[in-house]
Protein backbone atom coordinates (compact mmCIF):
# COMPACT_ATOMS: atom_id res chain seq x y z
CA UNK A 1 0.00 0.00 0.00
CA UNK A 2 1.35 3.43 -0.97
CA UNK A 3 1.29 6.27 1.55
CA UNK A 4 1.84 8.82 -1.20
CA UNK A 5 -0.09 12.05 -0.65
CA UNK A 6 -2.63 13.49 -3.06
CA UNK A 7 -0.99 14.57 -6.31
CA UNK A 8 -3.91 16.91 -6.98
CA UNK A 9 -3.49 18.79 -3.70
CA UNK A 10 0.31 18.74 -3.86
CA UNK A 11 0.22 20.77 -7.07
CA UNK A 12 -1.68 23.59 -5.37
CA UNK A 13 0.51 26.59 -4.56
CA UNK A 14 0.31 28.27 -1.15
CA UNK A 15 -1.58 31.57 -1.08
CA UNK A 16 0.92 34.43 -1.37
CA UNK A 17 -1.45 36.85 0.36
CA UNK A 18 -2.04 34.55 3.32
CA UNK A 19 1.63 33.56 3.46
CA UNK A 20 2.65 37.19 3.79
CA UNK A 21 0.43 37.52 6.87
CA UNK A 22 2.47 34.82 8.61
CA UNK A 23 5.76 36.58 7.85
CA UNK A 24 4.42 39.87 9.17
CA UNK A 25 3.16 38.24 12.37
CA UNK A 26 6.61 36.80 12.99
CA UNK A 27 8.32 40.18 12.50
CA UNK A 28 5.81 41.93 14.74
CA UNK A 29 6.45 39.35 17.45
CA UNK A 30 10.07 40.47 17.25
CA UNK A 31 9.02 44.06 17.93
CA UNK A 32 9.17 45.31 14.32
CA UNK A 33 6.77 48.12 13.39
CA UNK A 34 5.42 46.68 10.15
CA UNK A 35 2.95 48.71 8.09
CA UNK A 36 0.72 46.37 6.11
CA UNK A 37 -0.18 47.20 2.53
CA UNK A 38 -0.72 43.54 1.76
CA UNK A 39 -4.10 42.96 3.39
CA UNK A 40 -7.11 42.47 1.12
CA UNK A 41 -9.73 43.43 3.67
CA UNK A 42 -11.29 46.61 5.08
CA UNK A 43 -9.69 47.81 8.31
CA UNK A 44 -13.12 48.94 9.57
CA UNK A 45 -14.99 47.04 12.25
CA UNK A 46 -18.17 45.30 11.20
CA UNK A 47 -21.09 47.67 11.83
CA UNK A 48 -22.65 47.30 15.28
CA UNK A 49 -26.13 46.58 13.93
CA UNK A 50 -24.75 43.63 11.96
CA UNK A 51 -22.91 42.26 14.98
CA UNK A 52 -26.01 42.70 17.13
CA UNK A 53 -28.06 40.72 14.65
CA UNK A 54 -25.56 37.87 14.89
CA UNK A 55 -25.57 37.92 18.71
CA UNK A 56 -29.37 38.06 18.75
CA UNK A 57 -29.51 35.07 16.40
CA UNK A 58 -27.31 33.06 18.74
CA UNK A 59 -29.44 34.01 21.74
CA UNK A 60 -32.59 33.11 19.81
CA UNK A 61 -31.30 29.61 19.13
CA UNK A 62 -30.35 30.01 15.47
CA UNK A 63 -27.35 27.75 15.97
CA UNK A 64 -28.62 24.57 14.30
CA UNK A 65 -28.40 23.07 10.85
CA UNK A 66 -30.36 24.93 8.19
CA UNK A 67 -30.93 24.39 4.48
CA UNK A 68 -27.62 23.73 2.72
CA UNK A 69 -28.20 26.52 0.21
CA UNK A 70 -29.14 29.12 2.84
CA UNK A 71 -32.07 30.26 4.93
CA UNK A 72 -35.11 31.36 2.93
CA UNK A 73 -35.11 34.88 4.41
CA UNK A 74 -31.54 35.56 3.31
CA UNK A 75 -31.99 34.11 -0.16
CA UNK A 76 -35.07 36.29 -0.62
CA UNK A 77 -33.09 39.36 0.49
CA UNK A 78 -30.30 38.45 -1.94
CA UNK A 79 -32.84 38.22 -4.77
CA UNK A 80 -34.18 41.65 -3.82
CA UNK A 81 -30.65 43.06 -3.70
CA UNK A 82 -29.80 41.65 -7.13
CA UNK A 83 -33.02 43.09 -8.56
CA UNK A 84 -32.65 46.55 -7.00
CA UNK A 85 -28.89 47.00 -7.36
CA UNK A 86 -28.09 44.99 -10.47
CA UNK A 87 -31.31 44.72 -12.49
CA UNK A 88 -31.18 40.92 -12.21
CA UNK A 89 -34.13 38.61 -11.65
CA UNK A 90 -33.52 35.40 -9.72
CA UNK A 91 -35.72 33.06 -7.73
CA UNK A 92 -34.61 31.76 -4.35
CA UNK A 93 -33.96 28.34 -5.90
CA UNK A 94 -31.20 29.90 -8.03
CA UNK A 95 -29.25 31.19 -5.01
CA UNK A 96 -26.67 29.20 -3.04
CA UNK A 97 -25.24 30.79 0.11
CA UNK A 98 -21.75 29.56 0.95
CA UNK A 99 -18.87 30.04 3.35
CA UNK A 100 -17.48 33.10 1.59
CA UNK A 101 -17.38 34.13 -2.07
CA UNK A 102 -14.26 31.98 -2.52
CA UNK A 103 -16.35 28.96 -1.57
CA UNK A 104 -19.00 30.04 -4.08
CA UNK A 105 -16.36 30.20 -6.82
CA UNK A 106 -15.09 26.75 -5.86
CA UNK A 107 -18.60 25.28 -5.95
CA UNK A 108 -19.24 26.91 -9.31
CA UNK A 109 -16.06 25.74 -11.01
CA UNK A 110 -16.56 22.20 -9.71
CA UNK A 111 -20.17 22.18 -10.92
CA UNK A 112 -19.30 23.40 -14.42
CA UNK A 113 -16.02 21.92 -15.62
CA UNK A 114 -14.66 18.49 -16.43
CA UNK A 115 -11.16 17.13 -16.85
CA UNK A 116 -9.68 18.50 -20.07
CA UNK A 117 -11.89 21.58 -20.18
CA UNK A 118 -10.24 24.99 -20.42
CA UNK A 119 -10.96 28.01 -18.23
CA UNK A 120 -9.78 31.43 -19.38
CA UNK A 121 -8.37 33.66 -16.63
CA UNK A 122 -7.49 37.27 -17.52
CA UNK A 123 -4.27 38.43 -15.87
CA UNK A 124 -3.27 39.91 -13.49
CA UNK A 125 -5.70 37.75 -11.54
CA UNK A 126 -6.62 36.87 -7.98
CA UNK A 127 -4.41 34.11 -6.64
CA UNK A 128 -7.12 31.51 -5.92
CA UNK A 129 -8.66 31.30 -9.40
CA UNK A 130 -5.77 29.27 -10.77
CA UNK A 131 -5.64 26.91 -7.80
CA UNK A 132 -9.39 26.25 -7.87
CA UNK A 133 -9.26 25.44 -11.57
CA UNK A 134 -6.31 23.09 -10.92
CA UNK A 135 -8.41 21.19 -8.38
CA UNK A 136 -11.10 20.68 -11.02
CA UNK A 137 -8.57 19.02 -13.39
CA UNK A 138 -9.34 21.65 -16.01
CA UNK A 139 -6.63 23.70 -17.74
CA UNK A 140 -5.97 27.37 -16.93
CA UNK A 141 -5.60 29.58 -19.99
CA UNK A 142 -4.05 32.88 -18.91
CA UNK A 143 -4.81 35.88 -21.11
CA UNK A 144 -3.14 39.24 -20.31
CA UNK A 145 -5.35 42.31 -19.99
CA UNK A 146 -4.50 45.56 -21.76
CA UNK A 147 -1.25 46.97 -20.44
CA UNK A 148 -2.44 50.58 -20.45
CA UNK A 149 -5.53 50.23 -18.26
CA UNK A 150 -5.99 46.55 -17.27
CA UNK A 151 -9.27 46.36 -19.21
CA UNK A 152 -10.04 42.98 -20.77
CA UNK A 153 -8.28 42.42 -24.11
CA UNK A 154 -11.21 41.08 -26.12
CA UNK A 155 -9.10 40.15 -29.15
CA UNK A 156 -6.67 38.19 -26.98
CA UNK A 157 -9.57 36.40 -25.30
CA UNK A 158 -11.12 35.60 -28.69
CA UNK A 159 -7.84 34.15 -29.92
CA UNK A 160 -7.62 31.95 -26.81
CA UNK A 161 -11.01 30.31 -27.26
CA UNK A 162 -10.96 26.66 -28.38
CA UNK A 163 -13.53 23.89 -28.59
CA UNK A 164 -12.50 23.00 -25.02
CA UNK A 165 -13.27 26.43 -23.52
CA UNK A 166 -15.85 25.94 -20.79
CA UNK A 167 -15.69 29.23 -18.89
CA UNK A 168 -13.95 32.51 -18.20
CA UNK A 169 -13.51 33.92 -14.68
CA UNK A 170 -13.70 37.69 -14.46
CA UNK A 171 -13.52 40.01 -11.46
CA UNK A 172 -14.87 43.56 -11.61
CA UNK A 173 -13.91 45.73 -9.81
CA UNK A 174 -10.70 43.77 -9.97
CA UNK A 175 -8.32 42.28 -7.46
CA UNK A 176 -5.40 42.93 -7.87
CA UNK A 177 -5.58 45.75 -10.44
CA UNK A 178 -8.45 47.91 -9.16
CA UNK A 179 -9.84 48.10 -12.71
CA UNK A 180 -13.59 48.49 -13.26
CA UNK A 181 -14.54 46.78 -16.53
CA UNK A 182 -16.42 49.02 -18.93
CA UNK A 183 -19.90 48.33 -20.30
CA UNK A 184 -18.47 48.18 -23.82
CA UNK A 185 -15.91 45.54 -22.83
CA UNK A 186 -18.47 43.42 -20.96
CA UNK A 187 -20.84 43.54 -23.93
CA UNK A 188 -18.05 42.28 -26.19
CA UNK A 189 -17.27 39.49 -23.74
CA UNK A 190 -20.96 38.59 -23.58
CA UNK A 191 -21.07 38.29 -27.37
CA UNK A 192 -18.10 35.92 -27.32
CA UNK A 193 -19.73 33.77 -24.63
CA UNK A 194 -22.90 33.47 -26.70
CA UNK A 195 -21.10 32.87 -30.00
CA UNK A 196 -18.77 30.21 -28.59
CA UNK A 197 -21.10 28.86 -25.91
CA UNK A 198 -19.08 29.15 -22.70
CA UNK A 199 -19.89 30.35 -19.18
CA UNK A 200 -18.89 33.63 -17.57
CA UNK A 201 -18.12 33.35 -13.85
CA UNK A 202 -18.45 36.97 -12.75
CA UNK A 203 -16.88 37.69 -9.37
CA UNK A 204 -18.43 40.97 -8.18
CA UNK A 205 -17.32 40.96 -4.54
CA UNK A 206 -15.93 44.53 -4.81
CA UNK A 207 -18.98 46.02 -6.54
CA UNK A 208 -19.60 48.67 -3.86
CA UNK A 209 -16.00 49.90 -3.87
CA UNK A 210 -16.06 52.19 -6.91
CA UNK A 211 -14.90 55.80 -7.26
CA UNK A 212 -14.88 58.75 -9.69
CA UNK A 213 -18.57 58.27 -10.51
CA UNK A 214 -17.84 54.99 -12.26
CA UNK A 215 -20.68 52.47 -12.33
CA UNK A 216 -20.66 48.75 -11.68
CA UNK A 217 -22.40 46.64 -14.31
CA UNK A 218 -23.36 43.05 -13.59
CA UNK A 219 -22.50 40.97 -16.64
CA UNK A 220 -25.65 38.87 -16.37
CA UNK A 221 -27.81 41.99 -16.75
CA UNK A 222 -26.71 42.60 -20.35
CA UNK A 223 -29.39 40.44 -21.98
CA UNK A 224 -31.15 37.09 -21.61
CA UNK A 225 -28.57 35.16 -23.65
CA UNK A 226 -25.71 36.40 -21.48
CA UNK A 227 -27.79 35.85 -18.32
CA UNK A 228 -28.16 32.19 -19.26
CA UNK A 229 -24.38 31.79 -19.45
CA UNK A 230 -23.37 33.84 -16.40
CA UNK A 231 -22.90 32.89 -12.77
CA UNK A 232 -22.79 35.94 -10.51
CA UNK A 233 -20.59 35.65 -7.41
CA UNK A 234 -20.83 38.09 -4.51
CA UNK A 235 -20.61 38.28 -0.74
CA UNK A 236 -20.36 40.41 2.36
CA UNK A 237 -16.64 40.51 3.13
CA UNK A 238 -15.60 43.69 1.34
CA UNK A 239 -18.69 45.90 1.26
CA UNK A 240 -19.72 45.18 4.86
CA UNK A 241 -16.30 44.57 6.46
CA UNK A 242 -17.32 40.98 7.23
CA UNK A 243 -14.21 39.12 6.06
CA UNK A 244 -14.04 36.83 9.09
CA UNK A 245 -17.73 35.98 8.98
CA UNK A 246 -17.11 33.91 5.84
CA UNK A 247 -20.34 34.32 3.93
CA UNK A 248 -20.92 34.71 0.21
CA UNK A 249 -23.31 33.58 -2.47
CA UNK A 250 -23.71 32.57 -6.08
CA UNK A 251 -26.66 33.35 -8.36
CA UNK A 252 -27.05 30.71 -11.05
CA UNK A 253 -28.86 31.03 -14.39
CA UNK A 254 -30.91 27.89 -13.79
CA UNK A 255 -31.92 25.50 -11.04
CA UNK A 256 -29.87 22.63 -12.48
CA UNK A 257 -26.50 24.28 -11.83
CA UNK A 258 -27.70 25.63 -8.48
CA UNK A 259 -28.65 22.10 -7.40
CA UNK A 260 -25.24 20.74 -8.42
CA UNK A 261 -23.48 23.44 -6.40
CA UNK A 262 -25.76 22.81 -3.42
CA UNK A 263 -25.20 19.03 -3.62
CA UNK A 264 -21.44 19.55 -3.65
CA UNK A 265 -21.67 21.89 -0.68
CA UNK A 266 -23.81 19.36 1.20
CA UNK A 267 -20.88 16.94 1.16
CA UNK A 268 -18.15 19.47 2.00
CA UNK A 269 -19.25 22.19 4.42
CA UNK A 270 -23.03 21.82 4.53
CA UNK A 271 -24.73 25.16 5.31
CA UNK A 272 -22.91 28.41 5.88
CA UNK A 273 -22.87 29.28 9.59
CA UNK A 274 -26.51 29.72 10.52
CA UNK A 275 -26.31 32.74 12.83
CA UNK A 276 -23.97 34.57 10.43
CA UNK A 277 -26.69 34.28 7.80
CA UNK A 278 -28.98 36.35 10.03
CA UNK A 279 -26.26 38.99 10.31
CA UNK A 280 -25.97 39.03 6.49
CA UNK A 281 -29.73 39.44 6.25
CA UNK A 282 -29.60 42.57 8.39
CA UNK A 283 -26.58 43.85 6.42
CA UNK A 284 -28.65 43.77 3.23
CA UNK A 285 -31.89 45.11 4.68
CA UNK A 286 -30.50 47.81 7.00
CA UNK A 287 -29.62 51.37 5.96
CA UNK A 288 -26.51 51.37 3.73
CA UNK A 289 -24.92 54.56 5.11
CA UNK A 290 -22.16 52.52 6.78
CA UNK A 291 -21.10 51.23 3.35
CA UNK A 292 -21.21 54.72 1.80
CA UNK A 293 -19.09 56.18 4.61
CA UNK A 294 -16.50 53.42 4.25
CA UNK A 295 -16.28 53.88 0.48
CA UNK A 296 -15.79 57.64 0.89
CA UNK A 297 -12.88 57.00 3.28
CA UNK A 298 -11.33 54.50 0.87
CA UNK A 299 -11.55 57.12 -1.86
CA UNK A 300 -9.68 59.62 0.33
CA UNK A 301 -6.99 57.00 0.95
CA UNK A 302 -6.84 56.19 -2.77
CA UNK A 303 -6.23 59.82 -3.70
CA UNK A 304 -3.62 60.20 -0.97
CA UNK A 305 -1.88 57.08 -2.26
CA UNK A 306 -1.80 58.50 -5.78
CA UNK A 307 -0.25 61.74 -4.50
CA UNK A 308 2.47 59.93 -2.57
CA UNK A 309 3.20 57.34 -5.26
CA UNK A 310 3.68 60.20 -7.73
CA UNK A 311 6.60 61.32 -5.54
CA UNK A 312 8.43 57.99 -5.88
CA UNK A 313 10.83 57.96 -8.87
CA UNK A 314 11.02 55.05 -11.32
CA UNK A 315 7.72 53.31 -10.55
CA UNK A 316 4.66 53.10 -12.79
CA UNK A 317 1.02 52.57 -11.90
CA UNK A 318 -2.51 53.21 -13.18
CA UNK A 319 -4.92 55.53 -11.39
CA UNK A 320 -7.71 52.99 -11.19
CA UNK A 321 -11.31 53.34 -10.00
CA UNK A 322 -12.21 50.31 -7.94
CA UNK A 323 -11.53 47.97 -5.00
CA UNK A 324 -8.64 49.12 -2.78
CA UNK A 325 -5.60 47.99 -4.74
CA UNK A 326 -2.94 49.56 -6.91
CA UNK A 327 -0.57 47.47 -9.01
CA UNK A 328 2.88 49.05 -9.04
CA UNK A 329 5.27 48.25 -11.89
CA UNK A 330 8.72 47.88 -10.31
CA UNK A 331 10.62 46.65 -13.38
CA UNK A 332 13.15 49.46 -13.01
CA UNK A 333 14.48 48.04 -9.75
CA UNK A 334 15.29 44.55 -11.06
CA UNK A 335 19.06 43.94 -10.78
CA UNK A 336 19.53 47.00 -8.57
CA UNK A 337 21.43 46.55 -5.29
CA UNK A 338 21.89 48.01 -1.82
CA UNK A 339 24.01 46.91 1.13
CA UNK A 340 24.88 43.57 -0.44
CA UNK A 341 21.30 42.78 -1.49
CA UNK A 342 20.57 42.40 -5.23
CA UNK A 343 16.98 42.51 -6.43
CA UNK A 344 16.46 39.66 -8.89
CA UNK A 345 12.68 39.96 -9.14
CA UNK A 346 9.61 41.50 -7.51
CA UNK A 347 9.64 38.78 -4.84
CA UNK A 348 13.09 39.94 -3.79
CA UNK A 349 11.92 43.55 -3.81
CA UNK A 350 8.98 42.76 -1.53
CA UNK A 351 11.35 41.09 0.96
CA UNK A 352 13.76 44.02 0.70
CA UNK A 353 10.96 46.49 1.47
CA UNK A 354 9.82 44.34 4.37
CA UNK A 355 13.32 44.30 5.88
CA UNK A 356 14.55 47.76 4.95
CA UNK A 357 11.35 49.84 5.09
CA UNK A 358 9.17 47.67 7.35
CA UNK A 359 6.35 47.83 4.80
CA UNK A 360 4.55 44.81 3.38
CA UNK A 361 3.30 44.51 -0.20
CA UNK A 362 2.44 41.35 -2.11
CA UNK A 363 4.69 40.35 -5.04
CA UNK A 364 2.88 40.07 -8.33
CA UNK A 365 4.06 36.62 -9.42
CA UNK A 366 1.11 34.92 -7.73
CA UNK A 367 -1.20 37.27 -9.62
CA UNK A 368 0.50 36.32 -12.92
CA UNK A 369 2.17 39.76 -12.92
CA UNK A 370 5.84 39.08 -12.13
CA UNK A 371 7.15 42.67 -12.40
CA UNK A 372 4.55 44.18 -10.09
CA UNK A 373 3.83 44.65 -6.41
CA UNK A 374 0.25 44.87 -5.17
CA UNK A 375 -0.35 47.80 -2.83
CA UNK A 376 -3.54 47.88 -0.74
CA UNK A 377 -4.79 51.18 0.66
CA UNK A 378 -7.08 49.43 3.14
CA UNK A 379 -5.06 51.08 5.88
CA UNK A 380 -5.29 54.42 7.66
CA UNK A 381 -4.24 57.66 6.00
CA UNK A 382 -1.58 58.06 8.67
CA UNK A 383 -0.07 54.65 7.93
CA UNK A 384 -0.27 55.27 4.19
CA UNK A 385 1.71 58.51 4.63
CA UNK A 386 4.36 56.91 6.84
CA UNK A 387 4.60 53.68 4.86
CA UNK A 388 4.96 55.24 1.43
CA UNK A 389 7.62 57.63 2.75
CA UNK A 390 9.53 54.60 4.07
CA UNK A 391 9.08 52.86 0.74
CA UNK A 392 10.32 55.91 -1.20
CA UNK A 393 13.45 56.14 0.98
CA UNK A 394 14.19 52.42 0.64
CA UNK A 395 13.77 52.40 -3.15
CA UNK A 396 16.06 55.41 -3.55
CA UNK A 397 18.87 53.40 -1.93
CA UNK A 398 18.81 50.83 -4.73
CA UNK A 399 21.44 51.59 -7.37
Amino acid sequence: MSLELSKKVLKISPSATIGMVGKISQLRSEGKDIISFNIGEPDFNTASHINKAMYDAVESGHTKYVSVSGIAELKKAICNKLKNDNNLNYSESQIVVSTGAKHSIYNTVMALVNEGDEVIIPTPCWVSYEEIVKLSDAKCVFVPTNKNDFQLDINAIKNSITDKTKAIIINTPNNPTGCVYSEEILKELGKLACEHDFYIISDEIYEKLIYDNKKHLSTASLNEEVYNRTITINGFAKAYAMTGHRIGYAAYPNNEIAKLASNLQAHTTSNSTSFVQYAALVALEHDQQFVKDMVEEFDRRRKLSFELLDEIPNIKYNKVNGAFYIMIDVSYFINKSYNGVTIKDADDLSLYLLDEALVALVPGKSFQAPNFLRFSYSNSQGNISIGLKRMKDALEKLK
